[in-house]
């Protein structure tokens, strides 16, 4: 079979432009740095960065009215392609363009996208997103940096009160960022208007720290160090009033604050829901380097040989081994499963930030929370699976020269950047619990104490895009007790949703019954059963995706194929949950075992297609190669 037929259906919506992608890797493909000091290694970093600003790439989420691509999709389909090779590039692109360029387009007006957006693309304007501070990331509301207004000089003044409050871990800041979008609680008449996002310049053209501006360099790292993170503190930067991006809030000549938005609290949460981008895009990018990962692994695993089986002269190649199988296979089914999810996430965040017509809200909340699910599964997929293709490389996957420890030591901060994953988890089960009602997004203790105090609504399985053809497998679903039914699809369906309404509504009555004392503690006590719920609400959407990718697939042997990887998806889902399907009478004693029968079985009827599973893919052959490939 040709991989070209699976890569169609992997490719989905924005096939051309990831064709074209994966194209431009391959011509310009790079040597990826070995053995570099931090400096060197940021030099090439900034040098690759250059060569990927010519390339009109970055160019693709932008508006067309200023030399953009107007392609929201397609620029976070091109990032994550940028997860398939080296990832401080991959970083420091997302900071450039995503983040720091996103935040002007998206946070700004007119005024800041006319003079700023042109320069940001062609890359002659390097910059920064300073949100995170010492003492605050996740709990960004709570940001200490000020941005008070003097309506004598027309200007605000950016101040760092306290050490806690100096901006951490902010890319493109140690180095070659020459000004940031600075995110500061907005003080004008006396009164904070909560946090808002500022330019500040940082550097002058010659590369030296503005005055007022003090820039410190996190040095090494674990891993990501072609990215030059850095420290920002301002001693009362002035900064002209225009500096505010002033989309959702401006201030008057005269300090007069004004906003579409009354509510402070809900302003704040629409600013940040417009910065979803970035997180869609990181999950994107993990699910790249662990294809990456695992298309290493395969290649290895069918040509390493140890141990002779019993009459045969010759070594048993390993992944003829049934253990070894099961390290690859599942973990190939569930990135084929995360990758239709990711693409689904992908399709809906360009319909909703394309719209001409104003988004309702219930719509753009659950695109926040389908975000944070599948930013932390896929992160934290990433980091499991690349430590097991390193596993199954033995010593040579734990050599440099073989990629795999590189990848690992660079997605390793990924589950806790861009959204811890599991504060994000929270933010998923409650937006479920509340039907994503205001101010969802506030994971604070004071919202959470209000959140369980409040009545918990009817919980409600949301449907995703693949909602017609689920219906009818459903509906079509034989009974529990029938022979086969591990693999019928309706059934899987089925089970999956009933183990989400059951641990969503035990989580409801949990929370309910709490409320009566102390509703912080209330639900402080119930964050395991909080985070459950979110995870297998994922698991159900990340099914659904992937069902749906098998109805879009029009090669018979193809959809083949993608089926008994659908099944293994569930089957090893089934598999790991097993302790709670048979504690709540959903399987028997004796299915479940067959559960992990059946795994086997599937692992050995898709070894032969182990190749080509990774093959579609379609990873550029330069980023695959390492030298226990010969």
């Amino acid at each position: 079979m040709n991989p070209e037929a699976l890569t169609v259906v992997l490719d989905g919506q924005w096939a051309e432009l990831r064709r074209e992608v994966r194209k431009q890797l391959s011509e310009n493909a790079y040597d990826e740095p070995r053995d570099l000091s931090t400096e060197d290694y940021r030099v090439w970093v900034l040098d690759q960065l250059h060569k990927l600003a010519k390339t009109g790439q970055p160019r693709l989420g932008f508006a067309r009215e200023y030399g953009g691509g107007g392609d929201i999709g397609g620029s976070v389909v091109s990032f994550e392609l940028l997860g398939l090779g080296d990832l401080s590039l991959m970083v420091k692109s997302g900071v450039q363009w995503g983040l720091f360029g996103g935040a002007v387009q998206l946070l700004g007006t007119k005024q800041h996208h006319e003079r700023y957006l042109s320069r940001i693309m062609d890359l002659d304007l390097p910059g920064c997103f300073a949100m995170t501070e010492t003492g605050h990331g996740s709990d960004v509301q709570h940001l200490r940096t000020t941005a008070t207004y003097d309506p004598e000089t027309r200007q605000f003044v950016i101040d760092t009160p306290d050490p806690s409050a100096r901006k951490d871990y902010i890319g493109n800041a140690a180095r070659d960022g020459r000004m940031a979008v600075v995110f500061a609680q907005l003080v004008t008449g006396g009164e904070s208007r909560g946090v808002h996002a500022f330019l500040v310049p940082i550097r002058n053209e010659l590369g030296e720290p503005l005055p007022g501006v003090e820039i410190g360099d996190c040095g090494r790292k674990g891993g990501l160090n072609g990215v030059d993170n850095g420290r920002l503190t301002f001693r009362s930067v002035r900064v002209p009033r225009e500096a505010l991006l002033n989309r959702y809030g401006d201030v008057a000549e005269d300090g007069t604050y004004s906003s579409p938005i009354e509510s402070d609290g809900r302003r704040f949460f629409t600013m940040l829901g417009t910065l979803i981008r970035g997180r869609i895009s990181v999950a994107g990018a993990a699910t790249s380097a662990a294809e990456r990962a695992l298309a290493l692994a395969v290649r290895y695993g069918e040509q390493r040989r140890q141990f002779n089986a019993p009459g045969d002269a010759e070594e048993v190649v390993v992944l003829d081994y049934r253990a070894h199988q099961r390290k690859l296979l599942p973990a190939i089914a569930k990135t084929y499963a995360l990758h239709f999810a990711q693409e689904e996430l992908v399709r809906k965040l360009h319909e909703i930030q394309s719209a001409e017509e104003e988004v309702d809200e219930h719509s753009q909340r659950e695109l926040e929370s389908r975000a944070a699910g599948i930013k932390a599964m896929a992160t934290w997929h990433a980091t499991k699976t690349i430590q097991t293709a390193r596993e199954a490389c033995g010593g040579a996957g734990y050599l440099a020269a073989n990629v795999l420890t590189v990848l690992k030591a660079d997605t390793d901060v990924f589950t806790t950047f861009e959204g811890d994953n599991t504060v994000l988890l929270q933010l998923v089960a409650k937006g479920l619990l509340t039907n994503y009602r205001d101010h969802f997004s506030d994971l604070s203790p004071l919202a959470m104490a209000r959140f369980v105090a409040e009545q918990v609504v009817e919980t409600v399985i949301e449907r995703t895009a693949a909602r017609k053809v689920i219906e009818r497998l459903v509906d079509a679903a034989p009974g529990r007790d029938d022979d086969g039914v591990l693999f019928d699809r309706g059934w899987q369906v089925a089970l999956f949703e009933d183990r989400e309404k059951h641990v969503l509504e035990g989580c409801a009555r949990r929370l309910r019954r709490a409320a009566e004392g102390d509703p912080f503690e209330a639900f402080n006590d119930a964050q395991d059963h909080v985070l459950s719920a979110a995870r297998v609400h994922v698991d159900r959407v990340v099914l659904e995706a992937f069902v749906a990718a098998i109805e879009r697939c029009e090669d018979d042997e193809a959809r083949g194929v993608l089926n008994q990887l659908c099944d293994l998806y569930v089957l090893s889902n089934l598999e790991e949950d097993r302790a709670w399907f048979l504690e709540h009478g959903r399987l028997t004693a004796s299915r479940a075992k067959s559960v992990i029968a059946a795994v086997n079985e599937l692992c050995a009827k898709l070894r032969p297609d182990a190749r080509l599973l990774v093959d579609a893919f379609a990873i550029p052959e330069p980023f695959l190669r390492a030298e226990m490939l010969g």
